[in-house]
């Protein structure tokens, strides 16, 4: 979370609000200030601990597929899938935004504040403005050709058709008038009306600058996609590990149970006695088998009937561990086959090859908790970095590109259909011990999330790592691909060197994730911990109860 979120979050607090009205407020004010990885025009989960009630429950606010979608909507006239930047780049790619309608629901079951009240401070930001840092412009920079694509798009993020410089103040009144439009006439005015009519607009029609060649496909959403867009009360995802208990997200994101499945795996081993080569070797194939599982078996639980029983059981992971051997696998594994662990072993939908393996990593995470022992993990996103690229004209903000989520596989648990929620891979997650919270976290990054949140659990739960370390350390990514994602320069390590010898092999990159996360430590103290690097760097506070 960057500072100016932190600070809008602890001021709410400090004005009698709780865990949830401060995170509905961080979320606002990053809308401004990390534009082109969250926002209004997105959707995302939040897993919340209701500490009074001793329970915790999930929102899901999604974004949905319009009415008129069906598995054929990203193929050419040849009937092959279109270039992913035709995809990308276009009103097909929009989901019915749902974060809106998240943030609401979120106050009204469990805040203690109004959704205009919240919003004070991300108005405040979006009319005074912020400084742009390294990441804002660079990120800028990198969307510079599809941003001048569009003329309200330029119009606001690159004045002067260039890009904001380092260390000066960019604002956006549009969107400061939107929230103030919000703050009055909550999410009605942003479903129906004349925002939800310039929402459809800009889908169907887009704001083509003049003089771009390039493809630019209309959708064809309506103000009924709008108007009927609902909200998901779920039921988290829990599992077991170690002794601890940990609360996740559910479908549609892949992110609680893919996790869960991981942990399970992991659990037959002592990774902590073990050389911390051998035990990356394991994490490394476990993420690996379990992907595999979770590309096969996963999507919106409204479409298909996951058999998440049989994922989930320790059963199945002690079938499924004799699938680790001494050497890294070569490629991708297949799927397991959970149905005979299932309850009820029928099989609805059997595993197909998943064809698309990209996944947008622009997204944005925040951890809060209060006074009252509340908890919110919440991750939202508008999918690539700068969604679909469409800035919504007169209203500040972007439109997200959830739909190129969906897999062009049919048929295929992801596959896309109308009024069907994308799989995500958003993995906000809660643990507890003995009843009581040890830690709250989450990270953006597409698929990268999940084995971000599995690689920092395993360094605090196993290797009994202090969180900023464990956030600090350098990251593995193995997704069922022939690579191995890392960053951190850990190719370079004596531990990259063994693991060569067991036949992984490394894909060096920037970065992988950027996690956020509160530690409750057994001294009754509590430890705030944001990125120190990666998206140049978080920002995490404390305030001692007065």
């Amino acid at each position: 979370m960057d500072a100016l979120a932190t600070r809008a979050a602890m001021d709410i607090l400090a004005q009698g609000g709780n865990a949830i009205d401060a995170a509905v407020a961080a979320a606002a004010v990053l809308g401004v200030t990390e534009p082109y990885s969250c926002g209004i025009g997105g959707g995302g989960f939040m897993v919340i601990y209701l500490a009074k009630d001793k329970r915790v429950v999930t929102i899901d606010h999604r974004e949905v597929a319009p009415a008129y979608f069906n598995p054929s909507v990203f193929n050419g006239p040849n009937g092959q899938p279109l270039p992913f930047a035709e995809r990308v780049n276009s009103g097909l790619s929009v989901g019915v935004p749902g974060t809106v309608k998240g943030w609401e629901e979120a106050l009204a079951r469990y805040g203690s504040l109004s959704l205009g009240r919240v919003l004070q401070p991300a108005i405040r930001v979006a009319q005074q403005g912020f400084t742009v840092d390294a990441t804002f412009a660079a990120q800028t920079q990198a969307n510079l050709q599809r941003f001048r694509y569009f003329t309200s798009t330029s119009a606001l993020f690159l004045p002067g058709d260039n890009v904001p410089a380092v260390g000066s103040t960019f604002r956006n009144p549009d969107l400061a008038r939107t929230y103030l439009l919000l703050a009055s006439g909550g999410s009605r005015a942003f479903y129906t009306g004349p925002l939800a009519q310039a929402i459809v607009n800009t889908v169907n029609n887009p704001p083509i600058a003049p003089g771009v060649t390039a493809n630019i496909r209309p959708g064809r959403m309506t103000l009924a996609d709008l108007a009927n867009y609902e909200v998901r009360i779920r039921q988290p995802i829990v599992s077991s590990y170690r002794g601890y208990t940990l609360y996740g997200m559910g479908l549609p994101s892949s992110g609680g149970p893919t996790i869960a499945l991981a942990l399970n795996l992991l659990e037959g081993f002592d990774l902590k006695a073990l050389p911390r080569e051998r035990a990356l070797h394991l994490y490394l194939e476990a993420s690996r088998l379990a992907f595999a599982d979770r590309n096969a078996y996963m999507g919106d639980p409204e479409f298909l009937d996951a058999p998440l029983a049989g994922l989930l059981s320790k059963k199945y992971a002690e079938e499924r561990r004799k699938a680790i051997g001494e050497r890294a696998a070569e490629g991708s594994v297949q799927a397991g086959d959970p149905y005979p662990f299932q309850q009820d072993p029928s099989a609805p939908l059997r595993p197909r090859a998943q064809t698309q393996r990209w996944e947008g990593e622009s997204t944005t995470h925040l951890t809060v908790s209060d006074k009252e022992g509340n908890i919110v993990s919440y991750t939202f996103t508008i999918e690539s970095t700068g969604g679909n690229a469409m800035v919504v004209p007169g209203y500040g903000f972007l439109l997200n590109n959830e739909l190129t989520d969906f897999d062009a596989t049919v048929p295929h648990p992801n596959s896309p259909e109308a009024y069907k929620r994308p799989r995500s891979s958003m993995s906000p997650t809660l643990v507890f011990r003995d009843g009581k919270p040890v830690l709250a976290l989450g990270s953006p990054g597409g698929a990268t999330i999940i084995t971000t949140v599995l690689q920092t659990l395993i360094n605090v739960l196993d290797f009994g790592m202090p969180i900023d370390q464990a956030l600090a350390a350098p990251r593995l990514s193995q997704r069922n691909l022939q690579t191995t994602g890392v960053d951190g320069g850990f190719e370079r390590s004596p531990e990259a060197q063994a693991l060569l010898g067991l036949g992984h092999r490394w894909a060096p990159t920037a970065e992988i994730g950027a996690l956020t996360a509160i530690a409750f430590n057994p001294d009754g103290s509590v430890t705030a911990a944001a990125e120190p690097v990666r998206r140049g760097g978080g920002a995490a506070a404390v305030e001692r109860s007065r």
